[in-house]
């Protein structure tokens, strides 16, 4: 039996297929789904999704948002959505490089400055990742 799977953020819908697995980037850790789970609300982190449907890993690089699990129907609303296969790698890895500059340049005395830079260094972190430039 497999699970139906929507990754819905404000400007697209980036999945909505069957899918067997899911691993989903949670602010406590990874979470594996599987048909037959618990029903279930967490919210998300900013990091990678990965999706199994026809034994292939499909990689989608989330932006923070919640995941609600019920009857085998998974539905994931994100800030931001992308899969890894629309990433382009070369512009993923300019804008980590940017995010890491940013971070250094930050006063520690500036919280919400840290806070942003360290946000925008974890986002280009998860679409490299996605995009399989690695991080």
């Amino acid at each position: 039996m497999a699970l139906t799977v929507r990754v819905i953020a404000p400007d697209k819908t980036v999945w909505d297929d069957a899918a067997e697995e899911i691993v989903l980037p949670t602010t406590t850790g990874q979470l594996g789904i599987l048909s037959g789970h618990a029903p279930l609300l967490t919210a998300l982190d900013t990091g990678v999704m990965r999706v199994r449907a026809d034994k292939e890993w499909t990689a989608i690089a989330l932006l923070g948002g919640f995941a609600e699990v019920e009857n085998d129907e998974v539905i994931i609303l994100v800030n931001g959505a992308e899969r890894g296969t629309d990433i382009d790698v070369e512009a993923a890895k300019q804008a980590l490089q940017e995010a890491q500059t940013r971070v250094g340049q930050v006063s520690a005395d500036d919280r919400q400055a840290n806070m942003q830079a360290q946000q925008a260094l974890k986002r280009a972190k998860a679409k490299l990742q996605a995009a399989g430039g690695v991080s």
